[in-house]
């Protein structure tokens, strides 16, 4: 078998033979695959010092572009819509409001509720949350889950959040016992199950999970959890400093001078 050193006479003519070699190697791939199997612990760690370099390589170019978009972002904060019958936790005067979108069958978004909590024990009245809806068509019970969310909030808003919490406190049962899960939450709430079962069916809550999906394609999220957290998105289950990050700057910002 002819190895890579039948190369050497083009090798040795210099740059203007590239295209003769690129060919050479076409014609003949069992030159590489010669050179391989002679060395094979040469080429593995060859390859591995390429793939390191080259994550390396990518996790800056993310990094750089995360920083240039955050900076446009500051300069062009992002605006959800907040109706006035949207249920929410926290003042309405609250100097940074976080938006969620989220799908409550998702693990991910599982992670997204604690870090939320975490944050809302942190902060307390300087932040106000509104949770939303991008219930995804692999999770069969986010979308029901999602109505049964703003068929409570037509009720009572209080209560739909209690009902979210709920849900991600035990969310595997949401996969196991499915609509029973849902409506022994309803229960224990003291709401009356029939009246919350027809306002699934509603016009509101259809309207409304619909413009959250909208918005959230939009914004550019279509993964669960994303959040736009004082205009600045977050899309994905960020560790809680980087939802800090924004916080603190967004409080600085709100202070007033002097």
């Amino acid at each position: 078998m002819k190895s890579l050193f039948a190369l050497l006479p083009l090798l040795i003519i210099g740059c203007a033979s590239q295209e003769m070699v690129k060919q050479a190697l076409n014609d003949h791939p069992e030159w590489v695959m010669d050179a391989i199997a002679k060395n094979p612990e040469k080429f593995l760690e060859v390859a591995n010092q390429a793939g390191q370099k080259a994550r390396v390589l990518a996790q800056a170019k993310q990094e750089a572009d995360e920083k240039t978009r955050r900076e446009e972002e500051y300069k062009n904060p992002k605006t959800p819509e907040i109706a006035k019958d949207r249920a929410v936790k926290g003042p309405a005067s609250a100097p940074v409001t976080i938006v969620e979108y989220s799908d409550m069958q998702c693990p991910f978004c599982q992670r997204g509720y604690n870090t939320v909590e975490e944050l809302l024990q942190k902060y307390g009245n300087k932040i106000r949350f509104v949770f939303k809806h991008l219930p995804l068509d692999f999770h069969p019970m986010a979308m029901p889950a999602a109505k049964r969310f703003e068929a409570i909030a037509m009720i009572n808003q209080a209560k739909a959040y209690e009902f979210h919490d709920a849900v991600f406190k035990e969310q595997s049962r949401l996969g196991t016992e499915k609509e029973a899960f849902l409506d022994s939450i309803t229960k224990k709430l003291g709401l009356n199950l029939a009246q919350v079962k027809k306002n699934e069916t509603s016009s509101t809550v259809t309207s409304r999970l619909a413009s959250d999906k909208a918005e959230a394609a939009k914004f550019g999220i279509s993964g669960t959890p994303g959040f736009i957290v004082g205009g600045i998105t977050l899309a994905g289950a960020y560790p809680t400093p980087a939802f800090i990050e924004i916080i603190e700057k967004k409080l600085n910002e709100s202070k007033p001078i002097g």
